[in-house]
């Protein structure tokens, strides 16, 4: 093809040119588009079909924001990598419930991750109105971003000062979980801890004390004290070298941990798991080990995700609202003004595995 045989691409029409070609205000125009009310029915009509004769698509939406200030969108900042939360089923529901209530406010939703080598080259933190974040990001310059943007936050399964917050009874939540645990297996044996990011590290194993996160900042290491009154309260002691950490809640590194401990000696005769993803893995692990659950191990999990309810034997798990969480979360963060920092109640659901 000859290069003079190229078509010029078209140059979109401006609101201004259409408004003179139509004879009309640019306000008008802006009005067919945004505000239909302000217009009759058949002014509007004639207006969009002569729009679309023109190749006029409407308002630059960027240059609006520009001009207001405002994008109409959240952004809900993810304490992990993007695709984390696509495999984890207590975060699908609890986006869910987010989703459900920006759908019915006509409101966008982006979605970032909470790590700093995201943003070195971007500055994507700019663009929402508002944010949702959900658990502490794992570097702490990425929230110093958000609060320089002076825009409304709710912080989601931690604390941060000067801004709405909405958790759930971690502790509470545990501490039921193994006094009920504790109560079957009396003095019969060791319990062990499947935890989830438990330390900063990245690591498949036994933990460290002095490596343990602040349980200001970790939902795990609330759990895991509520594990360790609740022991405690029955004269016993979970040590270190029975606590395991997995970085991520999933089958794989539930299935490493739960390998680990089901084969210290002695063999724990309770494996309290921080997920229902490491509670489904550690249950597959004693399957294989020959080890009988409930009769030589007993398990629980925690977050009663919809495949903790369909697993055989069925999980005992501690129930934490993540969808209504989800729905809170984004009406909290639309009308902050209406809502103070809330805690949301947990309750065991006792199932076959203990």
């Amino acid at each position: 093809m000859n290069k003079n045989d190229k078509k010029t691409p078209k140059k979109r029409m401006t609101l201004k040119a259409v408004a003179e070609a139509l004879g009309v205000s640019t306000a008008t125009i802006s009005n067919a588009f945004n505000r239909p009310d302000q217009l009759s029915a058949n002014l509007r009509d004639h207006i969009l079909k002569e729009c679309e004769r023109l190749g006029y698509n409407g308002p630059n939406p960027a240059a609006r924001s520009l001009r207001t200030g405002a994008t109409g969108i959240v952004g809900v900042m993810l304490a992990e990598r993007l695709a984390y939360n696509f495999r984890d089923g207590c975060a699908t529901e609890f986006l869910q419930g987010v989703s459900e209530v920006l759908d019915d406010a006509r409101t966008n939703m982006l979605l970032m991750p909470g790590r700093d080598d995201f943003y070195h080259l971007q500055s994507m933190e700019s663009i929402p109105d508002r944010y949702i974040v959900y658990g502490p990001p794992r570097d702490i310059s990425v929230i110093e971003r958000l609060e320089r943007q002076q825009k409304p936050v709710v912080t989601v399964d931690f604390s941060l000062k000067n801004h709405l917050s909405l958790n759930v009874d971690n502790y509470g939540g545990a501490k039921q979980a193994a006094n009920h645990v504790l109560k079957q297996i009396g003095s019969q044996g060791p319990v062990a801890v499947i935890g989830l990011r438990l330390i900063q590290s990245d690591i498949i194993g036994r933990i460290r004390e002095t490596e343990l996160l602040d349980a200001g900042v970790s939902i795990s290491r609330q759990r895991l004290e509520a594990y360790r009154d609740a022991a405690a309260d029955h004269g016993m002691q979970i040590p270190e070298e029975l606590i395991w950490n997995t970085h991520e809640s999933n089958w794989a590194d539930g299935v490493k941990a739960a390998r680990e401990a089901l084969s210290a000696i002695p063999r724990p005769r309770a494996l309290l798991c921080m997920s229902d993803q490491l509670a489904m893995a550690a249950l597959s692990v004693a399957r294989d080990m020959s080890i009988s659950v409930p009769d030589q191990l007993r398990i629980v999990g925690f977050d009663d995700i919809p495949e903790a309810r369909r697993s055989h034997p069925g999980i005992t798990t501690v129930y934490q609202p993540s969808i209504e969480k989800g729905r809170l979360a984004a009406m909290m963060v639309l009308n902050p003004e209406r809502f103070e920092s809330r805690v949301l109640p947990t309750q065991l659901h006792v199932r076959e595995t203990a």
